[in-house]
């Protein structure tokens, strides 16, 4: 039976983490890696839900990579498991060495790489560097209307009203 679940491409660093000074009230941190990073697990438990309800696949876009699934998901409230999409010639389960070398943002031919091999599923992007890449994505993005994108502010992180966006547009 083919899976016909939309993909959600979720990314941490601007979306799940938001570095601010000042934590909202009921926000949690943690040190993974040395990193310290602020979430607000209202967020992460709703897609967490939509992930468990069957209305999404939740599937790591991010450089923390493996270092996602591993480090991160439980704290953070997420499920554990979930598919890792690593940059070319990284190591799968390592958040360093994901960056420098190669041409182009690897996200996007990731992104590309995963519509390519599942066309008749709709996919949710969330990452906070969709904005600062609208030259390199733009052009794809128009020619996939089946790929809804989320570009949350990177100090401020993904919010209820995107993910509201989100729930709207899955239908």
């Amino acid at each position: 039976m083919a899976d016909d679940r939309p993909i959600l491409l979720l990314d941490v660093d601007g979306v799940l983490n938001a570095p601010r000074r000042e934590l909202p009230a009921g926000w949690q941190q943690g040190s993974f890696n040395v990193y310290r990073l602020a979430w607000d697990p209202t967020i992460t438990a709703r897609l967490r839900e939509l992930h468990e309800s069957g209305r999404v696949e939740i599937q790591w876009l991010t450089t923390w990579a493996g270092d996602a699934d591993r480090l991160l998901a439980e704290p953070m409230g997420l499920p554990r498991g979930l598919r890792v999409h690593a940059r070319a010639g990284a190591a799968p389960t390592g958040f360093l060495g994901v960056f420098g070398g190669g041409s182009g943002w690897w996200k996007l031919t990731a992104a590309q790489e995963v519509a390519a091999a599942e066309p008749d599923r709709r996919i949710v992007w969330i990452d906070d560097d969709l904005a600062e890449q609208a030259d390199d994505t733009g052009d794809w993005l128009a020619a996939n209307p089946h790929v809804l994108v989320v570009a949350p502010d990177l100090y401020v992180g993904l919010t209820h009203e995107q993910l509201d966006r989100v729930e709207e547009w899955l239908g």
